[in-house]
């Protein structure tokens, strides 16, 4: 009864390094879309400060031509106010003119002298309407110009407004963008942590009679002894019992999961805190654990496990489950472990 109650004990589950395990799969997985989506929003905001430097460009040379327009109307204004004068002083000229004329009808004795008058009176109105003239001809000039800036400034206005659409769209772009490569990462998420779930039913059909062999979270972890003698590296033949269902259930596996899913199965090897004697095989337990585990992935691809679906690593002694100094607490750090992941 005692000894039963000793292997349900060892056989309990526990959960919280599969949980840790998960998670930080999980924010591998975010920190990849992550790296993607700030990539992308790298190379919009590139574009997006290109057209800014544009819309920068367009306000300089609308500011510009504003100054143009304001500086050409100041002109017009004074050519029109020039012109105002010119006519008044024609205005009074004529006056003058006619006051004489009126002055040369009706004397005798100044006749001679109106008509001098006159005369002057007639070259000054001829200088005055020709300086009117071109004042004339100059204030349309301006009037053109002013037209022609008011329609550059038009043209201006209408290729800054049309930037700044481009930038909204950019924006919603952007936007849109974070929201899919979101929605893409819980997919993901959800169809790894799915077919890890069968992967994992389908080996406790398999496994789950076997003493030796433990389920910690999302892992199945094999005791050494299970799979190797004591020392060595190459699998025993009970080893390769278990290893062949272990490649049957991969394969059987394999078929459901879809390939844009990049999987792997990761073999983990660890070893207790005993160092090795220095005339062994192996200089330390990084080496024995690396070794084994990699002895497990080359027998799994020997039974058709494809082998750019499996990763091997050695982790020595320093990830143990148990940190007492006993030989239990040895036994039970020893050990393949069995992980599914995305690479």
């Amino acid at each position: 009864m005692a000894l039963a109650r000793g292997r349900r004990s060892d056989r309990r589950v526990d959960y919280w390094p599969g949980f840790v395990d998960a998670l930080a799969t999980l924010l591998l997985a975010i920190m990849f879309l992550l790296s993607v989506f700030v990539l992308a929003q790298y190379f919009l905001s590139q574009e997006i400060s290109g057209k800014d430097a544009v819309l920068d460009r367009l306000n300089a040379q609308i500011n510009e031509l504003t100054q143009l327009l304001a500086l050409e109307q100041a002109n017009s204004q004074d050519a029109e106010d020039a012109l105002a004068s010119l006519r008044a002083s024609l205005a009074d000229a004529e006056a003058e003119k006619s006051r004489l004329q009126q002055l040369l009808d009706s004397g005798s004795g100044q006749s001679e002298e109106a008509a001098v008058r006159i005369g002057e009176l007639s070259g000054a109105l001829d200088s005055e309407r020709q300086i009117s003239q071109r004042a004339l001809s100059q204030v349309e000039l301006l009037n053109q110009q002013i037209s022609a800036l008011r329609k550059q400034i038009g043209a201006l206005e209408a290729a800054l407004e049309a930037s700044e659409k481009r930038d909204r769209e950019s924006n919603t772009k952007i936007a849109d963008l974070g929201r899919r490569l979101n929605v893409a990462l819980a997919q993901r998420v959800q169809e790894l942590n799915r077919y890890r779930s069968d992967f994992f039913g389908r080996l406790r059909e398999i496994l789950s009679d076997r003493e030796n062999i433990r389920i910690v979270g999302d892992r199945f972890v094999f005791q050494s002894e299970v799979l190797f003698s004591s020392g060595a590296t190459e699998i025993n033949p009970n080893g390769e019992a278990e290893m062949k269902k272990l490649a049957e259930a991969i394969l059987e596996l394999q078929k459901e999961i879809p390939p844009e899913i990049n999987w792997v199965l990761r073999v983990d090897g660890h070893t207790d805190n005993v160092p090795l004697s220095g005339t062994g095989r192996f200089r330390d337990n990084w080496e024995l654990s690396t070794a084994r585990a990699t002895a497990v992935v080359k027998f799994l691809i020997q039974n058709g496990v494809p082998a750019n679906r499996l990763v091997a690593a050695g982790f020595g002694e320093y990830q143990p489950l148990d940190t007492a100094e006993t030989p239990e607490a040895r036994a039970r750090n020893r050990r393949i472990e069995l992980k599914l992941t995305e690479r």
